[in-house]
């Protein structure tokens, strides 16, 4: 049962070269590997990929440039597996990847999301702690692998999201059976992560590092369409809750903690966007 490796592409050719290196470099052989080019100007992958000689190797090339959301969608459709991963065309899978998640998934084949363990790096590949991801290894739970469900995972991501979406594979009927919330570009992962757990489905919290997250530092704050996303989504998600009659995780959702702290911050950046709706979004409770 291979795992499938959908990557969708659109930047720096030599870090989408250092991603499908990475997956030719597994230390387990189960594995297939999409490339789907979101119709980037420069052919330089599309001239590379050419000249790859493995069966296990596709690339897709799409007629016209459809954004992120759409391209992960075109991934999913090209889904044959029963367990996929979307990997950013910059991240690094570790050799033991491949294997660590297929293992994952024999022993726990009815969960729908396997978190590995992540470690972060910089542009140039270096190890890197930004705030960001401080703070996410301080949100995750900690221990050996488990399986983490209903109101409790729910309550927990919404405090804040501390996985990984390039790093998670997924199961593909549930993916299928999930789409991505229209509109959510901001917040689309926690959004189809939360939409699978409020559908009764499980994540396996694999603590065996085998994925290389690549931050980039941003030149400028994020502006305030950013918070708009997300407090319209947390208003949403509390409403997903108080249905379920989930009160701890719509209390979590209303009060968006990492979210406010994440505004609040943004305040002290230099060049930050408009100062007072930027405090508007911080103390906003919905």
């Amino acid at each position: 049962m291979p795992l499938d490796i959908l990557v969708p592409y659109w930047g720096d050719p030599r870090l989408l070269q250092e991603t499908v290196r990475s997956v030719l470099a597994q230390d387990s052989p189960d594995w297939l590997l999409t490339v789907v080019d979101d119709a980037y100007p420069d052919r330089t992958v599309q001239e590379w990929m050419a000249t790859l000689d493995d069966p296990r190797v596709r690339y897709v090339r799409k007629e016209r440039n459809e954004g992120i959301t759409a391209t992960f969608r075109t991934c999913v459709e090209l889904a044959t597996q029963e367990r996929l991963v979307l990997p950013g065309c910059d991240d690094v899978l570790l050799p033991g990847y491949v294997r660590t998640v297929l293992a994952a998934h024999r022993a726990h084949p009815d969960v729908a999301v396997v978190q590995p363990g992540v470690r972060v790096i910089d542009a140039a590949g270096e190890p890197a702690t930004p705030l960001a991801d401080r703070v996410k290894a301080l949100l995750r739970p900690r221990g050996p692998a488990r399986v983490l469900r209903g109101e409790r995972l729910a309550t927990s991501l919404l405090h804040g999201d501390w996985l990984y979406f390039p790093s998670l594979a997924f199961r593909r009927e549930t993916l299928l059976a999930t789409p991505f919330q229209p509109g959510r570009a901001v917040i689309q992962d926690l959004a189809l992560v939360i939409d699978m757990v409020a559908a009764g489905e499980g994540l396996l919290l694999e603590p065996e590092v085998c994925f290389l997250y690549r931050r980039h530092a941003s030149a400028s704050a994020p502006g305030t369409g950013r918070f708009d996303g997300e407090v319209a989504y947390f208003r949403d998600a509390a409403a997903q809750m108080r249905a379920l009659g989930w009160r701890r995780a719509e209390r979590a959702a209303r009060w968006r903690v990492t979210s406010r702290l994440h505004a609040l911050a943004t305040l002290a950046v230099p060049g930050a966007a408009d100062r007072r709706a930027l405090w508007r979004l911080a103390v906003s409770r919905g």
